[in-house]
């Protein structure tokens, strides 16, 4: 085995076809995403000029995330996911065509952009539970890791250099032109998907509906390990997230340098590339929840270490260092979710993972300001982190499945 391969496990590309032709959708869809994001931003902020009108955006995607993630887990438990995934896909394809209609039309308003915004979101909500699900039915048991892994780096990278692309067709064809582009990413996701073979659920299925919904939901809670893997996350990324810190702490520390504040979200975005690059140490790893577990303690260390961190040196390590962690985290995180739940129960599972960590950032954004606002930027910085490092510790004393797991274990739904 090369050194390349030790460091990243391209296996699932290697071993199975369905598998590359959805990585290459995903790829290209989420390149697509990232320039929807910043051209609705743009777009929101020339209409109105108002902070509020932009930050409606984040409100109505998180309500629409939630709503129809949660719908999206009872459907994935009850239908072909496949046939579920097309149709969403679709749904984004149209929605995106229409953003480009209405940005082009000379009538654009804010309303119909959150409109066609909501559209959007929804469409990903109620097709990411199945897409979720789509990894551990392509691929044998041991290749699960290295799958979300490869997915996660190609997120990771599209996050990266997505958003300059984005300035660049903005500032030369203006949004409508980001919109088509995303477009045209999402007929590249649905070839894929639409290669793949049929994806009922295995088991007994469940009625979509509310009931549907709360068994889900009790299953969760009955299973220390899936429990526990979702409470890491919470713990991370409520108490720690420090995206909404980086400007006040620019400001109070390295003189609120706009090229400064921009290295902060850089340097987090390098250090999840890295780990992604690296990840095949972490995915041929026999206990992912031991794993998991040091990296969710990392992320925190890393964190509480950039609100003391004076230098700016020190900072932009500490911030790379946390978006290694969190990329490591988030890898082995997916893989025990979805090798520890039954296929019957995967979708509504998958809805509560993907709303955890859809909802999970913008609740510790929101409580870091609170704290930031009542203390200081640095303190806010500083106490998450250590209060996420307590919880992770609390975590893996008291939770023995999630510590002792282990990828090969025979009767992997049954923990």
């Amino acid at each position: 085995m090369s050194l390349a391969d030790r460091l990243l496990d391209t296996r699932p590309l290697r071993t199975s076809a369905a598998f590359r032709r959805l990585w290459a959708g995903s790829v290209l869809s989420a390149l697509g995403g990232q320039l929807t994001v910043v051209a609705v931003l743009f777009q929101m902020w020339e209409l109105t000029g108002s902070p509020l009108a932009v930050g409606a955006i984040g409100l109505v995607q998180s309500v629409a995330m939630v709503v129809f993630g949660l719908l999206g887990g009872a459907l994935a438990d009850a239908v072909d996911r496949r046939r579920l995934v097309l149709l969403t896909t679709v749904i984004q394809l149209l929605a995106a065509g229409l953003l480009a209609v209405h940005a082009s039309s000379g009538a654009a308003s804010m309303w119909g952009l959150l409109a066609l915004t909501a559209l959007q979101t929804a469409g990903g909500g109620l097709g990411a539970p199945a897409r979720k699900t789509f990894v551990v039915r392509l691929l044998p048991a041991d290749q699960v890791g290295a799958g979300i892994a490869l997915t996660n780096l190609a997120f990771q990278a599209a996050m990266l250099i997505g958003p300059a692309i984005a300035g660049v067709v903005v500032g030369q064809w203006g949004v409508g032109a980001c919109y088509l582009l995303d477009a045209l990413t999402f007929a590249a996701a649905l070839y894929g998907v639409q290669r793949l073979p049929a994806m009922r659920p295995q088991g007994e299925t469940a009625r979509p509906g509310a009931r549907a919904i709360w068994e889900g939901c009790r299953f969760i809670t009955g299973k220390p390990l899936l429990h526990g893997a979702l409470l890491s996350d919470v713990l991370a990324t409520v108490t720690a997230m420090p995206m909404a810190l980086f400007p006040l702490i620019n400001s109070e520390r390295f003189g609120g340098h706009p090229e400064t504040l921009g290295l902060f979200f850089s340097a987090v975005a390098v250090g999840g590339l890295a780990a992604g690059a690296a990840s095949g140490m972490v995915t041929r790893a026999r206990r992912p929840g031991a794993v998991m577990l040091a990296a969710a303690g990392a992320w925190g260390l890393a964190l509480a270490g950039f609100g003391l961190a004076q230098p700016l040196w020190l900072a932009l390590t500490c911030l790379a260092a946390a978006g290694a962690a969190d990329t490591t985290s988030v890898i082995t995180r997916g893989a025990i979710v979805q090798l520890a739940t039954p296929d019957s129960h995967r979708g509504r599972v998958s809805a509560v993972d993907h709303i955890v960590g859809v909802s999970g950032p913008d609740l510790g954004n929101f409580r870091g300001g609170l704290v930031a606002d009542a203390t200081s930027a640095a303190f806010a910085a500083f106490s998450g982190g250590v209060l996420c490092v307590v919880g992770i510790v609390v975590l893996a004393l008291t939770n023995r499945s999630l510590r002792r797991f282990e990828t090969t274990a025979p009767e992997l739904p049954g923990r």
